[in-house]
């Protein structure tokens, strides 16, 4: 028997309808508009920093107004696909309808998803800093471990990853990591990581095969925008360059080539190494360096916790944001949302959308916004 996906589709076509609302579809689409007359205007790539901002936004409202049309004809699609099953009797119809319309609610949870992130800097790059927390060495190991997982879900999401600096540990892992993070929504996505993430397993060190418990801790930031303006005065900054210790080929390894970066006044100290230019070291230093100095001073301006950090906990037991346990069963449950997952290899090896989206279906919902997807589908 056919199954009557009518009262399904009628849902359906209201919430999108809700979205084009909440999401500004038809301001958006006028904006577009206004852009591209401005862009075929004569001397438009005249000043070219103000051309390529505005392709960029251009570009950013299309991707969005585009995506909003073809969910409304993919909408239209499946409208008619069922209304023919159900009229002739055909299964094979039917269940292409039923497949149709899994795919669409996915779409329409990943638009919803994109709606979620309005914050300043949502849209945003994002830098990354992994840290290890108790644990000693088995920690070095487990912060290497998060940076293969983090990496691997951003291939997954088409999303570019630069190793900024993985500085190797005393024995096994690493003593630090931090990347930058290229993609729609970057920082807004990522920022659903920032924590204490704990890890559970038999020690791979121990000859004894004891169960040992580590620590990483997480830091998220935002790559800020050059109109930002951030207050590093050159007398504020020392610069020292030496030799790369880390991967990167044999260039990168016999020439000065690392960048330390301190700034005096707040402490901060930012080393960037995997690139076999000095010049681009320092430039990646910057960027983490600007982003961590406006943290600080909006802090002190606002006289208010670190917005954009979050809660600085102590990284050890009782602070973990996530849990991960591979022994003596297996288990990821995040601490905050109650998500949870037996698939320890997967997440491990990056699939952790589901965490990811999690978090941030609880907090718009803790916010109090309803328009947040219900169904179940990973956006």
């Amino acid at each position: 028997m056919i199954e009557n996906r009518t009262a399904e589709i009628t849902e359906l076509r209201a919430r999108v309808a809700r979205m084009a609302e909440y999401l500004h579809i038809e301001a958006k689409r006028a904006e577009l508009e206004r852009l591209e007359a401005k862009a075929a205007e004569p001397g438009f790539w005249d000043d070219q920093t103000v051309a390529q901002a505005t392709m960029a936004q251009s570009s950013a409202l299309r991707e969005e107004v585009n995506g909003y049309d073809e969910v409304v004809t993919a909408l239209d699609d499946v409208e008619v696909s069922n209304e023919f099953a159900l009229s002739e009797d055909d299964e094979e119809m039917g269940a292409e309808t039923a497949t149709a319309m899994r795919g669409l609610i996915k779409r329409i949870n990943g638009l919803e998803l994109n709606s979620w992130f309005t914050g300043e800097f949502d849209a945003s790059d994002a830098i990354v800093t992994l840290t290890p927390g108790q644990g000693g060495l088995e920690a070095q190991d487990w912060t290497e471990m998060l940076l293969k997982m983090y990496t691997k879900y951003c291939e997954g999401k088409k999303w570019s990853v630069d190793i900024n600096d993985a500085t190797p540990g005393v024995e096994l892992g690493l003593d630090r990591a931090v990347f930058t993070v290229h993609g729609r929504n970057a920082y807004g996505m990522l920022t659903s990581e920032a924590g204490v993430h704990r890890l559970v397993r038999i020690s791979p060190t121990d000859e004894k095969k004891r169960r040992q418990t580590t620590f990483a801790g997480v830091e998220v930031l935002p790559v800020l925008p050059d109109d930002v303006e951030v207050e590093i005065r050159d007398e504020d900054l020392r610069v020292d360059v030496y030799r790369s210790s880390g991967p990167g080929g044999q260039s990168v390894n016999t020439t000065d080539s690392a960048v330390r970066l301190t700034h005096l006044p707040t402490g901060i100290v930012v080393t960037c190494q995997n690139e076999k230019s000095q010049h681009k070291n320092k430039d990646a230093a910057m960027k983490i360096l600007r982003s961590r100095v406006y943290e600080i001073q909006k802090a002190k301006r606002e006289a208010e916790l670190d917005e954009l950090r979050g809660p600085k906990r102590e990284i050890s037991f009782g602070s973990q944001i996530r849990n991960y346990v591979l022994y003596p069963y297996q288990l990821v449950k995040d601490v905050r949302t109650g998500v949870e997952t037996g698939n320890v290899d997967a997440v491990l090896s990056g699939d952790i959308d589901e965490f990811v989206v999690g978090y941030h279906r609880w907090r718009v919902h803790a916010e109090g916004d309803t328009n947040a997807p219900t169904s179940p589908e990973a956006a």
